[in-house]
């Protein structure tokens, strides 16, 4: 499946190792960690990833990068912040269009 949605296992093939991660579960999903031997394949990978969202078959994959746990808590941080910054915006616009006459 991983040589599948990175496309060019001609070139990756060798280069990528897959380990899954979690206990196995009948039926259930497992996330895989997989090593790159080389930086520029990771790279490119890390370029077309966006491109799984406009496959049907793989709407529901993500790839992320590996991240230490300093940038993991500054990454939950800052997604918080954008929530709350979502939420205040939202909250205006109902207050806004209740105020014209219009109801949500």
């Amino acid at each position: 499946m991983v040589k599948t949605v990175i496309k060019r296992t001609q070139e990756f093939d060798k280069e990528m190792e897959v380990i899954r991660l979690g206990r196995y579960s009948e039926g259930g999903r497992r996330p895989m960690k997989v090593k790159m031997r080389s930086q520029v394949a990771v790279e490119e990978i890390m370029a077309r990833k966006g491109k799984l969202a406009d496959d049907v078959d793989y709407k529901e994959i993500w790839i992320k990068r590996d991240m230490i746990l300093e940038e993991r808590e500054k990454e939950k941080v800052l997604r918080s912040e954008a929530k709350e910054k979502k939420r205040e915006k939202d909250r205006d616009r109902e207050g806004f269009l209740l105020k014209l006459g219009f109801w949500i």
